[in-house]
């Protein structure tokens, strides 16, 4: 591992930095290139009818015979979410541990490529050689189970990567987080740290999360009477694992609710990671034989998404089960960054149905705060300081703590996604970029939905549609019917007669203008017929809708 060239490693991002989500990382070095990460990330307001987002990875495509692998630090959808997409082609095998390879094996088999992308399951302490590199697993602990660090060795020095990571000491399940690992590899002289930055912000430290579990007996010892509710994270097998712990000891079915939900559920409990009692959990249909005050239901939709089960509850949408007043429905979790309107919505609709609604308390974050963050940079003493997983605020909240701690400005790097970061022990530096961005998935389609149509959706959302038909007689170009107007999200036609009759006069001029100029070309009679309409429209109303010209031959 010792030999010393002049090449420098590479680390490109090729998404991930600047929001939450579509985490994805190459670290090149000569003639390898190993993957970390591999997710997605949810549509913003304005990609109207996108499903999902995930990384244009040209840059790896480019360099397919490069390629050797993909490390994955965990099993969350801002991780792993792409893999399904991005596989298909560029197959290398994937490196994880025991639960995340569960989970992504799920998505496979959804995709029908699970006999197609090689898997292998990596245990802590383990080293993976691949080309230059020595890639190593590190415990962490994080609000789901099995996360790991990576310590990337390559011939120009170690790289820590932190993936999602909070210290916890008390986990419910499995061990801490195995610090003293991370103070052996600081020992040997680390290049570069990459640390989560998305609790930059928050002072002290992240509760364990086995307060939440306190939090739980407490209120179902004040809710001996009431059905409860509790809404969280699918993937937080732990914070499952305490609410069916408090269920058993209170005597109460629990029924798990949510595809999602009953998926990594499943998945969890034959890899061992999740153990329930024997008659435990019910099916949702056996609801009704029991009492209320004997039920708990564990259901998705903590962050308000509208198909999920608890926003189909709160809107009555929801096949068996129904929101009776007097019901306690909590809130295990934090809105993310962009949902807590959704979030509050579907707050306001329970409590309107006479539910009690608990969001106080009953979640701790996965997250590393401050002073854990100082912890890591304590034990790994990296020379450069390169924050990663967070917004822009939250990468520069982290770049504030490498200063308190005493790092130079020039050794602390805040890249954008795309930017090539060159660095051996005498230096780091930006160097150059690559193509990244955003590939929208709309059903099945991937990247066919692309900013063009997303104007266009846009567009018929403001302001609707304008078709006009006509058909003119070949040859001669004569209009032999119409031209005929329907529009669709424009006015409404009933209250509207004498503008669409105003509008059918314009047309007719313009044709007439076009037969008196002999005008036969096709693509002029549409061009003038949407310049005049246009112009029309835009003085009676102030709306531009797109307008459709439909010439037919007879």
């Amino acid at each position: 591992m010792k030999k010393k060239t002049n090449s420098k490693l590479k680390i490109i991002p090729l998404g991930g930095l600047e929001q939450i989500g579509m985490n994805i990382t190459a670290f090149e070095y000569e003639d390898s290139i190993i993957v970390v990460d591999c997710g997605l990330s949810f549509p913003e307001d304005d990609m109207l009818g996108i499903d999902l987002v995930i990384p244009d990875v040209t840059y790896l495509r480019e360099n397919i015979d490069k390629v050797k692998g993909f490390f994955i630090t965990h099993g969350h959808e801002d991780h792993i979410g792409a893999i399904p997409y991005i596989l298909r082609d560029i197959n290398v095998p994937i490196y994880a541990t025991k639960l995340t390879i569960g989970i992504i094996d799920n998505k496979l088999r959804e995709h029908n490529m699970l006999t197609k992308v090689k898997r292998k399951v990596v245990k802590y302490g383990q080293h993976i050689n691949l080309g230059c590199f020595r890639v190593e697993f590190i415990k962490t602990n994080h609000s789901i189970q099995d996360a790991a660090a990576l310590a990337i060795y390559s011939p120009a020095g170690i790289v820590v990567h932190t993936g999602d990571f909070k210290v916890d000491y008390t986990p419910v399940f499995g061990d801490a987080i195995d610090l003293q690992r991370f103070g052996e590899i600081g020992k040997k002289g680390v290049l570069a740290l990459m640390c989560d930055s998305t609790n930059a912000e928050r002072p002290g430290f992240t509760n364990s999360e086995r307060t939440v579990g306190k939090t739980f007996d407490n209120i179902f010892a004040d809710h001996k009477n009431t059905r409860i509710i509790i809404a969280t994270f699918a993937s937080n097998v732990d914070r499952v694992q305490q609410i069916i712990n408090s269920a058993y000891k209170f005597g109460r079915k629990v029924v798990v609710e949510g595809r999602s939900m009953v998926n990594i559920i499943s998945t969890a409990t034959e890899l061992g990671y999740l153990h329930i009692p024997e008659n435990t959990l019910i099916d949702i249909e056996q609801l009704k034989d029991y009492p209320d005050e004997q039920t708990v239901l564990i259901t998705t939709g903590s962050q308000g998404e509208s198909m999920a089960a608890l926003s189909r509850m709160a809107a009555n949408l929801h096949k068996k089960v129904t929101i009776k007043p007097g019901d306690t429905i909590i809130f295990s979790s934090n809105p993310i960054p962009g949902n807590e309107k959704a979030v509050s919505n579907v707050i306001n609709e329970l409590f309107m149905k006479g539910a009690e609604v608990i969001f106080q308390d009953a979640h701790v974050s996965g997250h590393a705060c401050r002073e854990e963050i100082k912890l890591i940079y304590s034990l790994v003493k990296p020379k450069y300081a390169i924050p990663v997983h967070g917004e822009y605020k939250h990468l520069k909240a982290q770049a504030s703590i490498a200063r308190e701690l005493g790092y130079n400005k020039e050794n602390i790097f805040i890249l954008s996604s795309g930017n090539v970061l060159e660095l051996d022990e005498n230096e780091a530096k930006v160097t150059g970029q690559v193509p990244v961005g955003d590939i929208l998935v709309d059903g099945l389609g991937v990247g066919d939905v692309g900013n063009i149509v997303l104007r266009d959706r846009q567009h018929l959302a403001e302001d609707g549609i304008i078709i006009v038909v006509m058909t003119l007689e070949s040859g001669s170009g004569q209009v032999l019917a119409g031209p005929d107007i329907v529009s669709r999200g424009f006015v409404y036609v009933r209250g509207a007669e004498s503008l669409m009759d105003e509008a059918k006069q314009v047309l007719e001029d313009v044709m007439d203008y076009c037969m008196d100029r002999n005008i036969t070309d096709w693509g002029k009679i549409k061009t003038e017929v949407k310049e005049e309409l246009s112009e029309f429209v835009w003085k009676k109303t102030k709306r531009r809708p797109m307008i459709m010209p439909i010439i037919m031959e007879v």
